[in-house]
C-alpha cells in the first residue's frame, strides 16, 4: 500500500483469544479424557485404552473439518470496501485462524490423548530396554497412502500459485436481444501465489506436526496392566487415527485450492463452475473413514468389548440397550422433519430458532427415556420385587459437568442480559432460558418413573439397579449437553453484548471474536457430552442399596 510517496508496510495483529483459545481447549479436552472418558479409579485394561483411543479418534476427527476456510483466497462480488473489516477470507486476520484451529486442533488432541493415559500406580515401574521407534509401529499401508495424499495436495497447490488474481464483479445482467437476458458477475479472488503461500505453509505445519505425534505416539510410555504385545498394538492404534485424520485435512487443503482455481473470470461472462478436487477430497474422506484400526485383544484373545452390566442377557437389560440407539433417532429425527419445514424455520425469528430445535431434540430423547422406564414396568417389573437404586447414579465426573454446564448457562444469561441492555437490544437471551427451563421440567417424567418403577423381576443381584443408573446417566448427559448448547447458541447470538460488558469496541455487523470463540468450544463441548457413552456399570463403583420403608413410594 502506497501512501504520502511511501510505502507503508502490511501489519496485522492477531487476537489474543488466538492464543489463548487453544490452551482453553487443551485443558478442557485433557479434562474430558481424564475424567470422563477414563473413570476415576479405573486402571487402564484392553477395554478401556480401546475406548480412550476411540474417543481421541472421534474428537479429532470432529475438531478436522475445514469447512469454514473453504473460501479462503475468495472475495465475494457485491462489496467493493477494504476487505480488512468484513469476513473475507484474504487477509492474515481472518486466514490465520481459518487454517490454524483445524491443523493445530488435531495435531493438539492427539498428543493429548496420549499423556492423558492414567499415570502408574505401582511404587516401582517396569523397565523397558527396547528402543521404540516409529517403524515399529506405524501401519505401512496407510502410511504411504497418506504420504501419497501430502504430495498430491503439495503438486495441487504449487500448481495454483501461477494463478492470477481476479477483481470481484457485482451481479447483474443486460437485455441481449428481445427474448432473453445475458447475466454477469461473479466473485473474484486473490493472487494464486498468496493462497499457495498460506496453504502450503498449513501443509508444511501438518506435516512437522503429525512427525512430531508420531515420535510421541512411540515414545509414550508403557500402561504396566497391559502385555508388551497390546501396547504395541496400541501404539499402532493411534497412528492409524492420527494418519487418516491429517490425511482428511491435507486433502481438505488441496480441495480449498481447488475451489480457487475453479473459479472463473467474472469479467469473462462465465458464471458455472466445479471443483473437481472436491470429488477427489470426497474420495478421500470415504476411504479414511473405512481404513479402520486393528482390535486391541482382550485377557482372552478376543477383540475387546465394553463391558455390560450384570445380567446382560436380560430382557430388561436388552430393552434398556434398545433405548440407547432410540435415542440416536430420536435426536436426528428434528433434522429429517426439518428438511420439510424449511420455510417455517427461516420464517422464524433467529433468536428462536436454534434454541427451539435444542430443546425439541432434548424433549424427544427425555420422553424415549420416560417411555423406556414405562415399558420397563409394564413387561419385566413386579410389585413383589424391592425397588434398589443405585447409591452413586451418576459418575461424580457427569456430576460436575452438569453442575458446570449450568453455572456457565446462567452466567451467559446473566452477561448477556446485562450487555444487552447497554446497547439498547431486545431480550436475545429470554429464548434460550424459557426454553431450557422447559428441558428441565419434561426431565422430571422421566427421573419419577425410574424412581417410581418396581424392581425387576427375575433379575441377577444389581441389574435393577444398574438399570435404573443408566436411564439416570442418560437424563443428567442429556440436561448437561442442553445446557452447553443453549449456552453457545447465547453467546453466539450475543457477542456485542459481552463485548459492551466488557467495554470493547465492536463492529454491529461482525460477531465479537472471544464470544463466538467461547461459543465454538461449548457448541463442541455440548457434542461430546451427549456423545459420552453410560460407563460400563458391573464392578464400576454403581453400587445400590434397597430404598429404606420410609423413602419407599407406593
Amino acid at each position: 500500500m502506497q501512501e504520502s510517496g511511501g510505502i507503508v508496510p502490511v501489519q496485522f495483529e492477531l487476537p489474543p483469544m488466538l492464543l489463548l483459545g487453544p490452551l482453553v481447549a487443551a485443558v478442557v479436552l485433557y479434562l474430558i479424557l481424564r475424567w470422563v472418558v477414563w473413570e476415576p479409579k479405573m486402571g487402564a485394561s484392553p477395554e478401556t485404552v480401546s475406548q480412550h483411543a476411540l474417543w481421541v479418534g472421534v474428537i479429532g476427527w470432529m475438531a478436522s473439518s475445514l469447512q469454514g476456510a473453504m473460501n479462503v483466497g475468495i472475495i465475494p462480488a457485491g462489496r467493493t470496501n477494504s476487505p480488512v473489516t468484513g469476513p473475507f477470507l484474504v487477509t492474515p486476520e481472518t486466514i490465520i485462524p481459518a487454517l490454524a484451529w483445524p491443523i493445530l486442533g488435531v495435531l493438539g488432541i492427539h498428543a493429548i490423548g496420549q499423556v492423558s493415559y492414567p499415570r502408574p500406580k505401582r511404587l516401582r515401574r517396569k523397565a523397558s530396554l527396547h528402543v521404540r521407534k516409529i517403524r515399529d509401529f506405524l501401519p505401512r499401508p496407510l502410511a504411504w497412502t497418506t504420504l501419497a495424499i501430502f504430495t498430491g495436495a503439495t503438486l495441487f497447490i504449487a500448481w495454483t500459485a501461477t494463478l492470477s488474481a481476479y477483481a470481484p464483479m457485482p451481479y447483474g445482467s443486460v437485455q441481449e436481444d428481445a427474448e432473453g437476458f445475458r447475466t454477469f458477475g461473479g466473485d473474484g479472488r486473490i493472487a494464486g501465489i498468496e493462497l499457495a503461500t498460506w496453504l502450503g505453509a498449513a501443509l508444511v505445519v501438518l506435516a512437522a506436526g503429525t512427525c512430531v505425534v508420531l515420535l510421541l505416539i512411540s515414545h509414550r510410555r508403557q500402561l504396566e496392566p497391559l502385555t508388551d504385545h497390546d501396547n504395541s498394538l496400541l501404539r499402532t492404534i493411534a497412528m492409524n487415527r492420527l494418519l487418516r485424520t491429517v490425511a482428511t485435512v491435507a486433502s481438505g487443503l488441496a480441495v480449498i485450492a481447488g475451489n480457487f482455481a475453479a473459479r472463473p473470470d467474472p469479467a469473462v461472462g462465465s458464471t458455472s463452475w466445479t471443483n473437481v478436487a472436491g470429488l477427489v477430497g470426497m474420495a478421500v474422506l470415504l476411504a479414511m473413514l473405512v481404513w479402520a484400526p486393528p482390535k486391541l485383544a482382550g485377557p482372552t484373545g478376543h477383540p475387546a468389548k465394553l463391558a455390560t452390566p450384570a445380567g446382560g442377557s436380560h430382557p430388561a437389560a436388552r430393552l434398556v440397550s434398545s433405548v440407547g440407539a432410540a435415542l440416536g433417532v430420536a435426536a436426528a429425527l428434528p433434522l429429517l422433519v426439518g428438511v420439510f419445514l424449511v420455510p417455517a424455520i427461516m420464517a422464524a425469528p433467529a433468536s428462536y430458532g436454534p434454541p427451539a430445535f435444542v430443546s425439541l431434540v432434548t424433549a424427544l430423547i427425555l420422553l424415549v427415556l420416560a417411555a423406556g422406564e414405562l415399558l420397563l414396568q409394564r413387561n419385566y417389573a413386579s410389585t413383589d420385587q424391592p425397588r434398589i437404586w443405585p447409591r452413586q447414579p451418576v459418575s461424580p465426573a457427569l456430576f460436575t459437568t452438569a453442575v458446570l454446564a449450568l453455572l456457565v448457562f446462567v452466567t451467559t444469561l446473566v452477561v448477556s442480559a446485562s450487555g444487552n441492555s447497554l446497547i439498547g437490544r431486545d431480550g436475545g437471551w429470554l429464548p434460550p432460558a424459557v426454553l431450557s427451563a422447559a428441558g428441565v421440567i419434561l426431565a422430571l417424567p422421566a427421573f419419577f418413573a425410574t424412581q417410581r418403577r418396581h424392581g425387576i423381576r427375575d433379575a441377577p443381584p444389581g441389574l435393577d439397579a444398574a438399570l435404573r443408573a443408566i436411564t439416570v446417566y442418560r437424563i443428567v448427559r442429556t440436561l448437561s449437553a442442553m445446557f452447553m448448547a443453549q449456552a453457545a447458541i447465547v453467546l453466539l447470538m450475543n457477542s456485542q453484548a459481552w463485548a459492551a460488558v466488557f467495554g470493547v469496541a465492536f463492529m454491529p455487523t461482525i460477531p465479537w471474536w472471544p464470544a463466538s470463540l467461547a461459543g465454538a468450544v461449548l457448541a463442541g463441548g455440548a457434542i461430546v457430552t451427549a456423545l459420552v457413552p453410560v460407563r460400563a456399570l458391573a464392578g464400576s463403583g454403581y453400587r445400590s442399596a434397597p430404598l429404606p420403608d420410609r423413602e419407599a413410594i407406593t
